[in-house]
């Protein structure tokens, strides 16, 4: 079990070292959208390669992030059943839907996207529209991301056996007590509070400007 266990820290690092990654491609996607938006816009020039560098950039983000948010347990659950049960009785759920449904469907995926990346490879596809960026690349994001999401699911399984055998914390445990959503509502909040006070000193001043 310390080797399994082992392993699943290695993977973990790895998503980790990923995930971290893929923040800077969020800010790099970010800015090369507005600069094309800009440029557009200012001096009517557009660049097919500059917008398929946008959805490669998005593609490169929501697949190569899959497995680290499914290490952070922030992918979306349908949990409404399961969160009554026991704890053990989660873990064990969350077994079974490991090796009976995120596994067939990763792999599957992951086996079928690998001649879809070769072919594309050994052509030296490009882009059908001009100025267009090479193809490839693209297509080799969907073998990755999921292998890494595979990963991610083989470290979540070798966790989960390790919290039934008493060896490992619960891993369906958040990492931070409040979810991104819960946050962001919370931060809405705060800053609606703040701004009513100067509101009402606004529409103070303006009745006594009546």
């Amino acid at each position: 079990m310390k080797f399994l266990l082992s392993l699943s820290k290695t993977i973990d690092a790895i998503n980790v070292k990923v995930g971290q990654a893929v923040i800077w491609l969020t800010l790099l996607v970010v800015l090369v959208s507005a600069t094309n938006a800009v440029v557009r816009k200012v001096f009517s020039v557009s660049s097919n390669a500059w917008l398929e560098l946008q959805w490669y950039l998005f593609g490169a983000i929501f697949l190569l992030a899959a497995g680290y948010t499914f290490l952070r347990n922030e992918h979306v659950r349908v949990d409404v059943l399961a969160q009554k049960f026991s704890k053990r009785t989660q873990i064990k759920i969350e077994i079974f839907g490991i090796l009976f449904f995120l596994f067939p469907a990763c792999m599957l995926i992951f086996w079928l996207s690998l001649p879809f990346f070769y072919e594309s490879f050994v052509l030296h596809e490009l882009s059908s529209n001009t100025g267009g960026l090479i193809r490839w690349p693209a297509k080799l994001l969907i073998p990755v991301g999921f292998f890494l999401l595979i990963l991610a699911g083989l470290s979540h399984l070798i966790k989960c056996v390790g919290f039934l055998r008493g060896a490992c914390p619960d891993p369906l445990a958040r990492q931070h007590a409040k979810t991104a959503e819960e946050e962001l509502a919370e931060e809405i909040l705060r800053q609606a509070q703040l701004d009513a006070p100067q509101t009402a000193n606004d529409d103070n001043t303006a009745s006594k400007g009546r």
